[in-house]
């Protein structure tokens, strides 16, 4: 595969980057954005085959299925049902931001991110260009750009020199602005999990949580042990 890296340095050299990602994005190619935490390799979250090959350039199978950036919050409810009034809270103080939200996914949508078991993560990144991607491409599956196992790019030399032959453009943002990935929270149950601590700490949390009176649990908690990453990844 032809790959191209685009700069952003100036307005043109943006648009035109966000263009031929969003037209890659379109192709069914992978692509390769900056987030606000680390950058992301990216696919049609609605196209199977591209999904795929975004697993299998990361080295990873069906039962780690990656997150889904939105471009907007009202988005979620396009992708998720039954988000509690307390998960609404979190994405009204954290989005656009570094929190990624697991939900319980809209039965209808045709789209095969992997074993997700009815499930769906997502995140709405703060980062210009990737949400003026996102804004022409729809949702976009999202995964850390790196092979599993080895650190998350934080440029785009990185993601390059990891995964040049699987992805189409390279959108090059300079160095990612955060150096640690999203904090990842289940939503599915009564309580507010942590999967996986990260950008958005355990007092942000507590802080929105607990005048709602929502307890908050997971390995992320209190330093335990956290999840493996999962986005762009977690997304990215």
């Amino acid at each position: 595969m032809s790959t191209m890296r685009l700069s952003t340095t100036t307005e043109t050299e943006r648009a035109d980057a966000v263009e031929a990602a969003s037209l890659a994005v379109n192709r069914g190619d992978l692509v390769v954005i900056p987030t606000d935490t680390v950058y992301g390799i990216a696919a049609d979250a609605f196209e199977p085959q591209a999904v795929q090959a975004l697993l299998a350039a990361k080295g990873r199978g069906r039962e780690m299925p990656p997150p889904v950036l939105i471009s907007s919050a009202v988005t979620l409810d396009a992708l998720a049902t039954d988000v509690p009034e307390w998960g609404r809270a979190l994405v009204r103080e954290f989005w656009p931001g570094p929190l990624t939200v697991v939900c319980h996914q809209q039965s209808s949508l045709k789209w095969d991110l992997g074993e997700t078991r009815g499930t769906v993560a997502v995140r709405m990144p703060d980062h210009q260009v990737a949400l003026a991607v996102l804004e022409r491409t729809g949702p976009l599956a999202v995964s850390s750009a790196n092979k599993t196992g080895v650190a998350a790019a934080l440029n785009v030399e990185e993601a390059e020199e990891m995964l040049a032959d699987s992805v189409a453009v390279f959108v090059d943002a300079g160095l990612a602005p955060g150096m640690v990935p999203s904090t990842i929270v289940d939503l599915t149950g009564s309580e507010c999990r942590v999967l996986r601590m990260g950008a958005v700490s355990e007092e942000q949390l507590r802080a929105v949580l607990e005048p709602l009176g929502v307890t908050l649990t997971g390995e992320g908690v209190h330093g335990q042990a956290v999840a493996e990453e999962a986005e762009g990844d977690g997304q990215g």
